[in-house]
């Protein structure tokens, strides 16, 4: 399950793999001055039972590719599937419930999950719900029991420097531990097209290690496994995590309301630059910048303006705009945050309540299952139509095999107008059956039967 994406490779097994040499990177230090460091075994012995191995199993649709034109001697595209199958990491956060946190591509696309215990025990899992946006999605073991589940850090206390410990299952090898320092924070434009916000370490990381721990000296969760930085899925000492601060968002999230709803403030803007800054008379390049507010928004409402600079939220600095972007998404809709913003070169609060990002996508298998692999979103003004907007499709999926198309809009179902998601959540809860879909597709306007 290799998902590669330009030089960054997001963690999934491959099932052979080639054993190569491995180049040193950053450990913790046999001592500091005059002081001896104690080992890491009493700690990790609290702490590896929390985390497990997973294996999954799915299907895959391939589609036979004929050009319409031979479509009428051959007949329409025939479709197949192929098995997969792949491995990777997961943290128990709950033991009591049961409920383990992994990344979302670790069981995208899976039918049957597996998760292995640290003492050898197998459970079947379930998968309560997930977010590929941020990458989390949340399991559950229904009758596992004496579970150990991991504390779980502030991860907004995490400094430069601060020693990590990475704890996973690279290449199926079994539970392996490696060791670095947190090299970077509020890592953000690694081409994933998501929300994000990484820890970086040079703990080394390896495929299989998604979804697994990295922790503190202290055996707390700073952070879920999730990407790497380097050639051919290789460690080179880059490796990102989730913060623990943003995976806890997420899953009450998904415990409250089966998906993520994201939230929204409604601003434009971008980083503070050294020329914009000098501009505005600003000393300093953290924060970010507001260009634009939106009509009627959540920062509309709270009295916001277009030149403010945000530097905090709920009193935890700001540094650039994607860390805003971020950190409003994941702490979701509805909730009351305190904006710490700079104005005219005088610092002032706000009070915000985020609205819901009209934005928010939809994993369609959720909703019907001959939808699975599509993302759905609401349109929005600047699409040809009013309806549900099909944002994505996955290669090999049953979305794919129906023949959707990513830019679809769908405005109507089962001969009902749908004019968003909320509507078209509703009609399907009423009529799980067929679904006969009519789909603004560029022009036109066809139907498409799904089953």
């Amino acid at each position: 399950m290799k998902k590669p994406l330009l030089a960054l490779s997001v963690l999934t097994l491959s099932l052979s793999s080639i054993i190569t040499p491995i180049q040193a990177t950053a450990a913790l230090p046999l001592s500091v001055g005059n002081e001896q460091l104690p080992s890491l075994a009493p700690m990790l012995e609290q702490v590896t039972p929390a985390v497990v191995s997973i294996a999954v199993e799915g299907k895959q649709v391939q589609r036979q590719q004929i050009p319409e034109q031979f479509q009428f001697f051959f007949g329409p595209e025939q479709t197949r599937e192929r098995p997969f199958r792949g491995l990777g990491s997961g943290v128990i956060i709950d033991a009591k419930k049961g409920h383990i946190v992994t990344n979302y591509h670790v069981i995208n696309g899976a039918d049957d999950i597996k998760v292995k215990l640290h003492d050898g025990r197998e459970y079947d899992a379930e998968l309560i719900g997930g977010d590929q946006m941020s990458d989390i999605a949340l399991l559950k073991l229904e009758k596992a029991k004496n579970l150990t589940q991991i504390k779980v850090a502030d991860s907004d206390k995490l400094r430069v420097g601060d020693f990590s410990v990475a704890i996973g299952n690279p290449f199926g090898l079994g539970q392996t531990v490696t060791s670095g320092i947190v090299s970077a924070l509020g890592r953000s434009g690694l081409n994933l097209e998501n929300f994000e916000n990484f820890i970086q370490t040079d703990a080394a990381i390896n495929s299989g290690n998604s979804g697994g721990a990295l922790v503190n000296l202290n055996g707390e969760l700073i952070g879920i496994n999730t990407a790497i930085l380097g050639p051919n899925g290789g460690n080179v000492g880059i490796g990102f995590a989730i913060p623990s601060n943003m995976m806890k968002n997420l899953t009450e999230q998904i415990l409250d309301f089966g998906e993520v709803k994201r939230g929204m403030l409604g601003v434009q803007g971008g980083e503070v630059t050294s020329e914009l800054a000098e501009a505005l008379g600003y000393e300093s390049s953290k924060g970010a910048f507001v260009s634009q507010i939106v009509p009627d928004s959540a920062a509309d409402k709270a009295g916001l303006k277009a030149g403010d600079i945000i530097v905090s939220i709920n009193g935890k600095r700001i540094d650039t705009f994607s860390e805003l972007r971020a950190k409003v998404a994941t702490l979701g809709a509805g909730k009351q945050i305190e904006l710490g913003v700079v104005r005219d070169g005088k610092s002032k609060t706000f009070d915000v309540t985020l609205g819901e990002s009209t934005n928010s996508k939809t994993q369609a298998e959720k909703l019907h299952e001959g939808l699975a692999g599509a993302e759905l979103t609401n349109t929005t003004d600047s699409d040809s139509a009013t309806g549900v907007k099909v944002s994505s499709v996955a290669q090999g999926s049953p979305a794919e095999a129906y023949q959707l198309l990513k830019d679809d809009i769908i405005i109507g179902v089962n001969r009902q107008t749908v004019k968003n998601l909320a509507e078209f959540r509703k009609i399907l809860e009423k009529q799980p059956g067929v679904l006969a879909l009519n789909i603004q597709r560029g022009d036109r306007t066809i139907y498409l039967v799904i089953r």
